[in-house]
């Protein structure tokens, strides 16, 4: 008998899984790779209910055409790097490391996948990345409260353990979400949003100082949700970030229910 069997291939009368496309790193281990944390792909799987492809951060390899019209989102992640001043025009603000191919196909594949109608999604870098997208400037100063303090090398598990409150805006798509006015989010970020971009809604304000902390759009057919801070992290624990990946599994097609926490 051949071990393939095509009866594994036939149609079947389930719906086929939306597939969203996860934006990669450049990083060096012992040599150059692309990297993205496994912690951004599993609530992806267990409360969206979607397919995950991952996308490189190389250029040449990117056609934004192309990937756009086989991708049902797009999900741009945190990152150890920072968005290149000269993408918003302050050339100055180039501090700590940067990632300019990440930049580069981030931009471009949103753009594109805004433009057809898809919908897109950010994390962290990603809200930074949409924001400059839009039109907007980010900032590195900000108040010490935002940021990870340490005065050496930081555990990966103690990494999202310092935290802060946001406000979240009366009606908006995050309150409605989550059933809530005020969230306690982990703050990591290095950049933060100066001016907001042309289209953006506020969704979320850190409440001591006001920094916007999530916005959301609908420019072309499709949704635009980023935040600063990372639901990814504490998924299993927290309802609201549990309710951020069930809200981007709702939007791409997929049953609200699977937001729910997983049997104990």
């Amino acid at each position: 008998m051949s071990v393939f069997d095509r009866r594994r291939f036939e149609p079947r009368p389930c719906a086929a899984r939306p597939v969203i496309g996860v934006l990669c790193c450049n990083e060096v281990s012992e040599r150059p790779i692309q990297a993205v944390a496994t912690r951004f792909i599993e609530p992806l799987v267990t409360y969206a209910g979607v397919t995950v492809v991952l996308i490189p951060a190389v250029a040449s390899a990117c056609d934004a055409i192309a990937l756009a019209s086989r991708l049902d989102g797009l999900l741009l992640t945190g990152s150890r790097s920072n968005v290149a001043g000269m993408r918003y025009g302050v050339a100055e603000a180039d501090t700590g490391p940067l990632d300019e191919q990440r930049d580069a196909v981030a931009l471009e594949l949103a753009a594109r996948m805004i433009e057809t109608g898809r919908s897109v999604f950010g994390i962290c870098r990603g809200l930074q990345e949409l924001n400059v997208l839009f039109g907007g400037t980010l900032t590195d100063a900000m108040p010490d409260h935002h940021h990870r303090g340490a005065s050496g090398p930081i555990a990966y598990e103690d990494l999202f353990d310092h935290h802060h409150d946001v406000d979240l805006l009366a009606g908006g798509l995050l309150a409605r979400t989550t059933d809530a006015s005020r969230l306690t989010v982990n703050s990591v970020h290095r950049q933060g949003i100066d001016r907001l971009g042309e289209g953006l809604h506020i969704e979320a304000r850190a409440a001591d100082d006001g920094l916007i902390e999530a916005f959301s759009a609908r420019p072309c057919g499709g949704d635009v949700l980023a935040v600063q801070w990372h639901p990814e992290w504490d998924a299993a624990r927290i309802p609201a970030s549990r309710a951020f990946f069930g809200l981007i599994g709702e939007t791409l097609g997929n049953p609200p229910v699977l937001a729910q926490a997983p049997p104990a």
